[in-house]
């Protein structure tokens, strides 16, 4: 998944990073996990819900206007002065409307494996889900994408394509759709991020994001 891989490596990923730590009082290092786990996921149930036509039609709509990338040039303003509510409230409509039933499972399965509680991972994904869509907003508008067809070729290729997005799609359905456990978690989070497992599991993950 180069294409998330990039982003969370890049000086905003490091921004988001460290402007979610800031918001919810836990070390960037965890943070950092939970999003390198929690952003393929997310990514994948999107894509799952755009395998409708109706699904596919909404997200369009969403990204062509509230959720167009604004929220990405001035990531420093929004966590300036902490988070605004209407963020909060909004991430909170999109997780709903992607993980359903499901989220409960998700955030627990995040907890297990991070060691941060269930509350502060459901803060993070609040603020995660309009900055991924922001982020697929920006990148539809530089690709011109505007059909369902594109958009769900889009997110394929933002998966890693081909094969590598195949396989995670798999896991992340298999997670969303069962009580899947948390090793589904492990698994996403290595072939997003290039690989398997490294050193240290999960927690070395990003630890190139933090000069480790």
């Amino acid at each position: 998944m180069s294409g998330l891989l990039d982003l969370i490596n890049s000086p905003m990923g490091k921004q988001l990073v460290s402007g979610v730590a800031g918001q919810t009082g836990q070390p960037e290092s965890k943070t950092a996990d939970v999003l390198s786990m929690a952003m393929p996921l997310l990514m994948g149930a999107m894509k799952k819900n755009a395998s409708t036509p109706g699904g596919a039609q909404g997200l369009m709509d969403a990204l062509s206007s509230k959720h167009d990338g604004g929220i990405l040039d001035d990531l420093g303003g929004l966590f300036g002065g902490g988070v605004d509510q209407n963020v909060m409230n909004d991430g909170a409509g999109i997780l709903g409307h992607v993980l359903g039933s499901k989220q409960p499972q998700v955030e627990n399965a995040l907890s297990s494996k991070s060691g941060i509680d269930a509350g502060s991972i459901s803060q993070i994904l609040k603020i995660a889900a309009p900055i991924i869509l922001g982020y697929l907003g920006k990148q539809t508008r530089q690709q011109n994408v505007n059909s369902p067809e594109g958009l769900n070729g889009l997110l394929g290729g933002l998966m890693g394509g081909g094969e590598t997005a195949a396989k995670q799609q798999s896991l992340v359905e298999t997670f969303l759709d069962s009580d899947g456990d948390g090793s589904v978690i492990d698994d996403l989070a290595g072939l997003a991020l290039g690989g398997g497992k490294q050193k240290g599991g999960i927690g070395g993950m990003l630890g190139g994001l933090f000069g480790k």
